[in-house]
């Protein structure tokens, strides 16, 4: 059994590396995308079982959405409480740990190749469970995303794989969580790959599919196959609707770039105290959840009812603009609550005014006020996103109707379309990235670079030798046929040599290299800083690093070449491999090709 496990450690786990050091590592994704939805999936249970349980516990009636059965101080109090209680955890926290949401994952794929920390994930896990508890206008969702990245991105660096595998696993993780909550797992895969990712790959495709299907299997063993919502038979009654269709299309255009709008001028007060940032957004929420408690938790109950006709219009509009305002202000302010659910909210209630208006004017043609709600859902998540298809497959995907694909695409396109060339808006993630001054890399030679690890293309043959040598030594040295020299001076390794020249200048130089016949022991030394060669200044570069990390370092540095080290015990750094500018331009160009 030791044999077997010391096989494992010496030769399986480093090859299986290798692999995914390249963009063709198909077999190796395809695991890392299983392990990753079900750890993923099994992370999202348990932040479901922690919203869920104190809420069905402490609630009226046992249920844990039913913030509208408490009573006005009770109503009033607990996200004032909960708002002070999470300002103060938060003012213990450097600015950088508070960082949470789809908005953190982003910043940590682009800056950082997607390493996130386990501190991070328990910030987000309390964060989140937190806002919810307390009554905050919040999602799960954002939160289940940042748990999932983490999670995943977690597995990918305790198994100390290539940062290329690892922004793969990221994806995974986004992918699962979606998956995992919506019961979407279609959706979910689009929106790690539209949203976060912002990009679509044949190899990325294939772990990702595979983690949101094992993240769906998991949860679907707890709660079942049902979707988020319980949705009734829908059809478009006329094509006489499309011109309403449109109008609505149009109207939610408005509201997300408003929401969006609203959100970023909220995030000019970041440089005020987090506890008064906090302690505002509580007394904001003190008149909305007295006056209008629908909005308060994540709010399903109110889109199930929403959908299903229940609520009167005037409700539904007050509902609608009180959720986009409070939502918008008090995450611009700070608050750790998620942005997904909030949107899928806002649309299903703006969506099923408009359906209200529209059956009072023609009662005749008019489809089911729980239709437009699905159409208003669907428009709002895409048009705030700016992920059109994402936000089109979890449509379907909830409603489990195909007679909504076509009303669907239509305002789904137009309601993006409005919201992006009318009012200029981007994603909401990259807007508030924006705002902090970062921004999203994606361009093809990014991502073509990001896809692939330095161990792909590096050069394995070579030889780490002192600066001084003698002639023996160096014939022992090109016995074995090196490429390269890694030359070591006093501060490690100082020039790339190619063996050629070492071995052009034992030839040229061979009687000079001679012992003296005087003094035998006094061999002639060769100082390989000093011979003619093409010498290369090097810089490092840990194994990890992306084709994309290596070409900031030359930058940086201005060196010649990069040396690969592996970390393989305590404070011991093992050179593996070179790689020069010239390799990673000819490999960009040949993939290109």
């Amino acid at each position: 059994m030791s044999k077997l496990r010391q096989r494992i450690v010496d030769e399986l786990i480093p090859m299986f590396r290798r692999r995914l050091s390249g963009v063709d590592a198909l077999p190796q994704l395809a695991i890392l995308g299983l392990l990753s939805g079900i750890v993923t999936g099994l992370v999202i249970l348990l932040f479901r079982l922690a919203i869920e349980w104190p809420l069905a516990e402490f609630l009226p009636g046992g249920h844990n959405e039913s913030f509208e059965s408490l009573d006005l101080l009770a109503r009033g109090l607990l996200p004032l409480c909960g708002a002070l209680l999470l300002g103060l955890l938060m003012h213990r926290l450097v600015i950088s740990d508070r960082k949470v949401g789809v908005t953190y994952v982003m910043e940590r794929l682009n800056y950082h190749q997607g390493y996130i920390s386990l501190r991070s994930a328990i910030v987000q896990f309390i964060f989140g469970v937190g806002t919810v508890v307390s009554g905050q206008s919040s999602g799960r969702e954002g939160p289940a995303v940042h748990l999932g990245a983490a999670f995943s991105s977690l597995l990918g660096q305790w198994m100390k794989l290539p940062n290329n595998s690892i922004r793969t696993l990221v994806a995974c993780g986004c992918a699962a969580a979606i998956s995992a909550s919506f019961n979407t797992p279609i959706a979910g895969v689009i929106f790690a790959m539209e949203v976060v990712m912002m990009e679509y790959s044949i190899a990325g495709f294939t772990p990702v599919i595979l983690a949101s299907v094992s993240a769906g299997v998991v949860t679907q063993a707890v709660y079942g196959s049902a979707p988020a919502f319980t949705v009734p038979p829908l059809t478009m009654n006329s094509l006489l609707e499309i011109p309403w269709i449109l109008v609505i299309a149009v109207v939610i255009g408005v509201a997300s770039a408003g929401f969006v709008r609203l959100l970023v001028l909220s995030t000019r007060f970041n440089d005020k105290p987090i506890l008064l940032r906090m302690a505002v957004a509580g007394l904001l929420m003190v008149p909305a959840a007295i006056l209008v408690p629908e909005i308060m938790g994540i709010g399903y109950d109110t889109v199930s009812e929403t959908i299903h006709d229940q609520i009167p219009l005037l409700l539904l509009l007050a509902i609608a603009l009180t959720k986009l305002v409070i939502t918008a202000i008090t995450i611009g302010l700070g608050m750790p609550s998620g942005l997904i659910g909030p949107t899928i909210f806002i649309g299903a209630t703006l969506g099923g005014a408009m359906g209200l208006v529209g059956a009072a004017v023609a009662p005749d043609v008019a489809s089911s006020t729980g239709f437009y709600a699905m159409l208003g859902m669907g428009a709002m998540m895409g048009s705030v996103l700016q992920a059109p298809l994402a936000a089109l497959m979890a449509l379907i995907e909830l409603t489990r109707n195909p007679n909504i694909i076509l009303p669907g695409m239509l305002i789904v396109t137009v309601s993006s379309l409005v919201a992006s060339e009318v009012f200029g808006q981007r994603s909401i993630f990259l807007s508030v990235l924006k705002s902090q001054g970062l921004s999203y890399q994606n361009s093809p030679v990014i991502q073509a670079l990001r896809r692939v690890s330095v161990g792909a293309i590096m050069e394995r043959s070579l030889r780490r030798v002192q600066r001084r040598i003698g002639p023996e030594t160096a014939r022992e040295i090109l016995k074995a046929e090196p490429r390269w020299l890694v030359v070591d001076g006093q501060n490690g390794p100082t020039a790339l040599l190619p063996s050629v020249d070492l071995a052009r200048y034992l030839e040229d130089h061979a009687e000079v290299l001679q012992p003296d016949p005087e003094d035998p022991e006094k061999a002639p030394e060769i100082d390989l800083m000093e011979i003619p060669a093409n010498r290369r200044d090097l810089a490092p570069i840990p194994y990890q690093a992306t084709l994309e990390e290596a070409m900031a370092q030359f930058n940086d540095t201005r060196a010649e070449a990069l040396y690969v080290q592996r970390h393989v015990a305590p404070m011991i750094q093992r050179i593996i491999g070179v790689v020069l500018k010239s390799e990673i331009e000819h490999y960009y160009q040949y993939r290109k090709e």
